[in-house]
């Protein structure tokens, strides 16, 4: 059974936020052989301007780009927070310029401006962003590193999508979409408050597995559904050490200066493709952001 086979089978019941008053459990009598059928209901519907699913970073700035241009917006999360691989692989934010630095004679220009600019923005203000750091060494494939504090972005995208009047719905999960030929009309949510229709004028699939469009009919194929290593978090570990044994075993490949704690020009950025050390067998090292 492959992964969206099991996301549709599974029923996850969730929190809503502001997703209203609970629906009580219907009695059912349980039947022999392969299939169950579940008894009809009547899903209560909430209607909106635009449906925004899946609360990654992609995501939370549709969302809040919808609501500040007065759409009735709504989004719709599994997880608890906003973020997506921003907060879960525990990485920076990339590409908020061009790679002018790994092409000689191009000019530094920033690519990406407007609501992700406003949540760095946001995120200096209370500490939680080492800002454009410039790469140092290692610039092929960012020519800056914008490393967060994970959960005060989960805190900031949160406050800006209240602020923006966005209707936020985590711990929610899409189960289906209502589809009338070949427009979607709604989507089939199911929270802790019971399964629920979202109507809407717009839909956005920001979900990282297309999930949306593969609930409406779309074709897709799921070409990257294989084991692969992810980031992980690791406290009290200190990164100018860290980037002095690299540099110390001939090892270092990337390396950013930037604010971190309070305190610009520090090092938040270090990492190598891998070290190798005498009496040790090659070891393969990942980025490091402070």
């Amino acid at each position: 059974m492959n992964r969206r086979e099991f996301t549709k089978g599974v029923v996850l019941l969730g929190m809503g936020a502001n997703a209203g008053l609970a629906i009580g459990a219907e009695k059912t009598k349980s039947k022999a052989g392969d299939y169950y059928e579940e008894p009809v209901k009547k899903l209560p519907v909430r209607k909106f301007d635009v449906v925004v699913a899946g609360g990654g970073t992609g995501g939370v700035v549709a969302a809040i780009a919808a609501a500040r241009q007065g759409a009735k917006t709504a989004l719709i999360e599994v997880k608890g927070y906003p973020g997506g691989t921003v907060t879960e692989g525990g990485t920076a934010l990339h590409s908020f310029y061009n790679l002018w630095k790994a092409f000689p004679g191009v000019q530094k220009r920033q690519v990406v401006k407007g609501i992700p600019q406003d949540i760095v923005d946001r995120l200096l203000k209370v500490g939680g962003c080492s800002g454009h750091a410039e790469m140092i060494e290692g610039y092929t494939y960012d020519s800056v590193c914008t490393a967060i504090d994970t959960e005060l972005y989960k805190l900031i995208t949160f406050e800006m999508l209240v602020e923006a009047g966005v209707f936020v719905c985590v711990n929610t999960l899409l189960a289906g979409a209502i589809v009338d030929g070949p427009r979607i009309r709604g989507v089939i949510v199911e929270s802790r408050s019971g399964r629920e229709a979202f109507y809407a004028k717009s839909f956005v699939d920001c979900t990282a597995y297309g999930d949306l469009a593969a609930y409406a009919g779309a074709k897709y194929t799921e070409p990257n559904d294989y084991a692969v290593c992810n980031s992980v978090g690791i406290g009290n570990v200190c990164i100018d050490k860290y980037y002095a044994f690299l540099k110390a075993n001939n090892a270092l490949g990337q390396l950013a200066k930037g604010m971190r704690s309070g305190q610009p020009d520090q090092i938040v950025r270090a990492g190598a493709e891998s070290v190798s050390v005498p009496g040790m067998a090659e070891t393969a090292v990942t980025s490091a952001w402070a």
